[in-house]
């Protein structure tokens, strides 16, 4: 039998103190148990881990210091180590994790040690969580968690303020710094305006702008296109480090930019009062927050436009049917105050022309608002001719310096020459709402300013609004408008499209001006912008498409000669009251004249033997039937010298039925004049021939 070796310990000091020393002074965690896995003896390491006392360990089950998820498998792992005990070295095995007091969790390795000759077992625990690698890898985990939040979040809210006032929070909380901010691009993209923040400091709290120029921080980052660390603000030499950075103690930050489909939007960034050494995984995790943060605004402001254009087409919907069932009624109104004019009787009292004048004034400016609401809705049909921009703004200018307040100041900046394929006569009202409403916004004067110019790109914002998203810009021209006034807030700018909102005083307008030159412009196949802020004036842009060839001129209508004695006309109507408006027109023109109530009706008058008409003059709209325009397209097949002239008062019509066909057809807008009638019937006319059947 092998002897112990004998001890050369201090004189008076025996082996049993020295391990009771070592025991408890050991820098791992020691607990030993016995065969029934009760803790009978640990170290103040074990406790001081585990967050008992001594006192409470001793005695406690082993499974106690388990977590909830795992405590079966351990039990029974414990089952077979008893029957079999053996050592195991730390870290030969998968990591672990053990219970705290508090029911946190710390992540451990350990060693198992059968005591020869005695029923214990000593576990030797050693906490892992301060290792680099698992900081590194918690740390990881821990921003996962935090880009998953705000993912929920972006998922369960269409609120972008929501996600503004969130990824500051999530970031701070994130990253463990003081302070946090979202800055956002203004459309000028000359400035940042505060959005939402953590911590924030003077000059940068909430609805602020800051400057963006290159010596800025926010202004660096973007000519930078890359995130940018600063490691001490005190000695940063690349920008101008604001005053309030160093008298609120900042000294480091990590910034990245905002990008939207690689266009930058913004500014993230993140500050702290200690020197932090912000690393690739601070980085990374940094712009992955931006990138979803980009991505939420970009849906949510998808989301607004589309049910914006979808409340403006509702709309646009109503007036449209509106403006369709009033210029049926102002047509007979007109109509038969034109006819009550010629009445011998009426011009013997020296009252009743004044009235029948006063009635016929009003009649038209009924058909001016419906020409308003149909030019919102898109449902205006419009007669596009190669317009002189700076020849019609040099006309408006020229009328405008004679009506409005002599204290504004009118100018037309030259340009190169420039002409538009657009409606005249809409074209010019579009910039006469304008510059009412700049005459409007400068009470006490200032300074109106005309301008156009070929447009080489299009602004990305303005793109979008573009009917065909593809064009590049290159063919638009655009014209400005730009007052010296007093701007518009940012909720206005955001409603001034909208039908019938106003700022203007009870009285003074129909909220019907900016909507009728925005439903123009995209009828036109153009975009309009507006740059304005309060104190600082107002530019609205029109991008018209260029002309390039040259179209019929606006000036080059046919005059109003005379119709031809003996026309014979087939008129086809499905509202009888319009329908002998128009017939008394015709017949004052010399026409003979053939009714028909629906397309049916006329369909069975040119099948009858030997029809004999010179003219088709019907409706789009005819009820539950067939269209007019499907009416003209087999007329026409049957008579090809057969005249067409369509009317409508809901135009529309032309655009929603047979729209390739209906390119083909002159439109005669209601209500319209019997000088207005004669006018469209001699332009038909001679593309008819001699109608001789």
């Amino acid at each position: 039998m092998a002897k112990e070796p004998p001890s050369r310990l201090p004189e008076g000091l025996e082996p049993e103190d020295v391990f009771r020393t070592l025991f408890s002074a050991y820098p791992d965690s020691l607990i030993v148990a016995d065969a029934t896995g009760t803790v009978v003896l640990a170290n103040p390491s074990a406790a001081a881990l585990l967050g008992y006392s001594l006192g409470e360990l001793v005695g406690m089950p082993v499974d106690a210091l388990v977590p909830d998820a795992v405590r079966p498998r351990h039990a029974s792992y414990r089952d077979a180590y008893s029957v079999n005990p053996r050592a195991r070295p730390m870290g030969t095995e998968m990591e672990l994790t053990a219970r705290r007091r508090d029911g946190s969790e710390v992540m451990v390795e350990i060693a198992l040690s059968p005591l020869q000759g005695l029923p214990l077992v000593v576990a030797a625990i050693r906490g892992i969580g301060a290792y680099p690698r698992v900081k590194r890898a918690l740390q990881r985990a821990r921003f996962s968690d935090h880009l998953a939040q705000l993912g929920r979040l972006a998922v369960d809210t269409r609120d972008p303020q929501a996600l503004l006032a969130q990824v500051p929070a999530i970031a701070t909380e994130a990253l463990q710094v003081e302070l946090a901010i979202v800055l956002l691009l203004e459309p000028n993209r000359l400035e940042f305006r505060v959005h939402g923040g953590i911590g924030l400091i003077e000059g940068e709290e909430v609805g602020d702008r800051v400057p963006n120029r290159p010596d800025t921080p926010a202004g660096f980052l973007l000519q930078e296109g890359r995130p940018v660390v600063v490691a001490d603000y005190r000695s940063e030499r690349r920008f101008v480090v604001p005053q309030a950075y160093l008298d609120a103690g900042l000294t480091s930050g990590l910034s990245v930019p905002l990008l939207d489909r690689g266009r930058a939007i913004g500014v993230l960034k993140v500050r702290s009062h200690e020197a932090r050494a912000f690393g690739d995984d601070e980085i990374h995790f940094l712009e992955s927050l931006s990138n979803l943060l980009a991505t939420s605004l970009q849906r949510a402001q998808s989301e607004e436009a589309l049910n914006h254009s979808q409340r403006l087409e509702s709309v646009g919907q109503l007036t449209g049917g509106i403006a369709h069932d009033f210029n049926n009624l102002l047509t007979v109104i007109q109509g038969n105050l034109q006819v009550l004019e010629e009445l011998p009787a009426l011009r013997a009292d020296p009252l009743a022309p004044q009235l029948v004048g006063a009635a016929a004034r009003a009649s038209r400016r009924g058909a001016e608002l419906t020409s308003k609401l149909l030019a919102f809705s898109r449902r205006q049909v419009l007669q596009p001719s190669a317009v002189d921009v700076q020849a019609l703004l040099g006309s408006l200018a020229d009328m405008l310096r004679r009506t409005v307040d002599q204290r504004i100041h009118i100018e037309v900046e030259s340009a190169a020459p420039a002409r538009v394929l657009a409606d005249a006569v809409q074209l010019e009202s579009a910039l006469l709402n304008i510059a009412i409403n700049a005459r409007d916004a400068m009470p006490e004067g200032g300074r109106l300013c005309f301008s156009a110019a070929p447009c080489d790109a299009l602004p990305a914002a303005v793109r979008h609004e573009l009917d065909d998203p593809g064009a590049t810009g290159s063919g638009f021209v655009a014209i400005a408008v730009t007052d010296t006034g007093g701007g518009m807030s940012p909720e206005v700018r955001e409603r001034a499209f909208e039908p019938f909102f106003t700022t203007k005083e009870a009285g003074r307008g129909t909220g019907l001006g900016l909507s009728t030159v925005y439903g123009f412009v995209k009828q036109s196949k153009g975009a309009i912008a507006i740059d304005s802020e309060p104190g600082l004036g107002t530019t609205l842009t029109l991008y018209i498409p260029h002309a390039r060839e040259a179209g019929p001129s606006a000036e080059s209508e046919p005059g109003g000669d005379l119709v031809p004695a003996g026309l014979r006309a087939l008129l086809v109507e499905d509202d009888a009251l319009v329908r002998e408006v128009v017939q008394t027109f015709l017949e004052k023109l010399g026409c003979g004249v053939t009714l028909a109530a629906s397309g049916e009706q006329a369909l069975q008058a040119l099948a009858a033997p030997n029809p004999v008409f010179d003219l088709l003059l019907s409706d789009i709209a005819l009820g539950q039937g067939i269209r007019g325009t499907q009416l003209a397209a087999e007329a026409k097949r049957r008579f090809p010298a057969l005249s067409v002239l369509l009317m409508s008062g809901y135009s529309a019509d032309l655009v929603q039925a047979d729209s390739d066909a209906a390119l083909a057809w002159e439109l005669l807008r209601k209500p319209f004049s019997i000088l207005d009638l004669a006018r469209a019937i001699v332009r038909v006319l001679p593309e008819a021939g001699a109608n001789d059947h």
